[in-house]
């Protein structure tokens, strides 16, 4: 494609240089193709300007840039942010992906991924052709796409464009979209629109990237500002807030509040919970295979993003219905020892709030709680996560998450002083694996234990490694291990 092309609806200048054929875009220097397009960006450690001619070298056919840069042979192109030009030129590139597909964009603190996979279910049931884009990995149609993430949140602009391409190209009537508060704040969904934005909630995470609560919620409000209509939790306090002046229409759902769609008769059983919410001017019964009131808020969001795409109240019923659950998110590991074993991703304060509270309501004897908190990440939650686990648990194993770069004793230090705040009984095992075989060692018949914050993670990242690990199997070894001894 011509550089020329790909400045539609760009405001830009030319630095020096003409047109040339684009056969590529890339944002990182050292990955560059012949024919590329390289993006200078400003990035959180790094000026990518300072790699420009590193690029030209590697083949990139044309630079774009905030600032003149010691390129040349090549057009290089001004623009006033270049994060803000590659939504659109990425956009362009791709051939307006999105065009043709609705776009629903899921953001929040916690239960973006189960509002995307109970919106899917919902879509197929009414004969849709739906694709997720989570932050791990997209799907469309069941099968997985092959493109790679480069990062473990939103994908960055190129990817996610060449994602909803490829979703495009196998028939995809409907896209269900994880957006983080840092792909917002990094401009990586500018050059799309939202046929529904979904707010879920809004409580401390990510204060390492943000800074501060204003800032993370004004992220989260960008989302706002690109969609058609905005479906919030009313019964959050920062649900106004997301759409005040955001010029979207507004849906609202929740359990307490005044709202367009509300949860109500709200029963729960050992596998699932039952409400009673009213759609089209009808009064249904609806039931979610997870016995805890978040899963009810996470289904009242899709239902309401449903309810935006005009899907008939029968189809969303069976859809939920039909849904077995989400992985990692509030997921039992089957045994026969009497024993509840939970794994969930729970990672921030209030997410470990949330699902110990609900496994407290379940809980016949004990409630042990395994966890400990990600390295090179918001270190003021550590202290707070380790308060709510001794408040809420009969017994706290604090252990590694994903450490990263940081040591993991340093991590678990700081999570045992609030769990010392307390006074409850805890244990201290820096692997993982062994934390969760002694929390199921000691579990006798009649508890529960919860094991939080990886969820449907399938790896450990360490300073010089990453290692695969999934909490699902190593607590269902770690079942049939005490079951062997016992």
């Amino acid at each position: 494609m011509d550089l020329k092309e790909l400045l539609a609806n760009v405001e830009h200048n030319f630095l020096y240089g003409g047109d040339a054929e684009i056969t590529g875009l890339s944002i990182d220097s050292r990955e560059v193709a012949p024919g590329d397009l390289f993006f200078c960006i400003k990035g959180l450690t790094h000026d990518s300007h300072l790699f420009a001619v590193d690029a030209v070298k590697r083949g990139a056919a044309a630079v774009v840039a905030e600032r003149p840069c010691d390129v040349f042979g090549v057009p290089v192109v001004l623009v006033g942010s270049s994060r803000k030009a590659l939504g659109r030129m990425a956009s362009n590139f791709y051939g307006d992906p999105a065009s043709g597909m609705n776009l629903i964009g899921v953001t929040g603190t916690n239960g973006k991924t189960s509002v995307t996979y109970y919106l899917e279910s919902i879509l197929n049931a009414a004969g849709r052709k739906p694709g997720v884009v989570g932050t791990m990995k997209a799907r469309a149609l069941g099968g997985e796409i092959d493109v790679k993430y480069k990062t473990s949140t939103t994908p960055d602009t190129p990817e996610l464009m060449k994602i909803l391409a490829a979703m495009r190209g196998a028939g995809a009537t409907d896209v269900c979209m994880e957006v983080t508060s840092h792909s917002l704040a990094l401009y990586k969904v500018d050059g799309l629109r939202f046929k529904a934005g979904v707010f879920t909630n809004l409580t401390q995470d990510h204060l390492d990237f943000h800074g501060t609560m204003e800032d993370y919620k004004a992220a989260k409000k960008r989302l706002f500002a690109l969609c058609e209509t905005g479906v919030t939790n009313a019964d959050d306090a920062a649900a106004k807030e997301m759409t005040d002046g955001a010029g979207c229409g507004v849906l609202t759902y929740g359990i307490y509040s005044d709202c367009d769609i509300r949860a109500a008769d709200i029963e729960y059983d050992a596998y699932g919970a039952r409400f009673t919410a009213a759609l089209y001017g009808e009064e249904l019964r609806f039931y979610v295979s997870a016995p805890v009131k978040f899963a009810v808020y996470n289904a009242l969001a899709a239902i309401a993003a449903a309810v935006v795409l005009d899907i008939p109240a029968g189809h969303i019923s069976d859809g939920l219905k039909n849904f077995s659950g989400v992985p990692g998110r509030f997921q039992r590991v089957p045994n026969d020892a009497g024993v509840t074993v939970v794994v969930d991703y729970a990672h921030t304060p209030d997410g470990l709030k949330n699902v110990l509270g609900s496994a407290r309501e379940l809980c016949g004897g004990r409630l042990i709680c395994v966890f400990g908190c990600g390295g090179d990440r918001d270190k003021s939650k550590r202290r707070e996560m380790g308060r709510i686990a001794g408040e809420l648990s009969d017994h706290v194993f604090v252990t590694s998450d994903n450490p990263r770069s940081e040591e993991p004793m340093d991590i678990i230090k700081e999570i045992e002083k609030g769990v010392l705040e307390t006074g409850r009984p805890y244990e201290i095992y820096e692997d993982r694996k062994a934390a969760i075989y002694a929390a199921v060692a000691r579990a006798k018949r009649g508890d529960t234990v919860v094991v939080a914050g990886k969820g449907h993670e399938e790896y450990q990242e360490f300073k010089n490694r990453t290692v695969r690990f999934v909490d699902a199997e190593v607590a269902a070894d770690a079942l049939l291990e005490a079951r062997a001894t016992a």
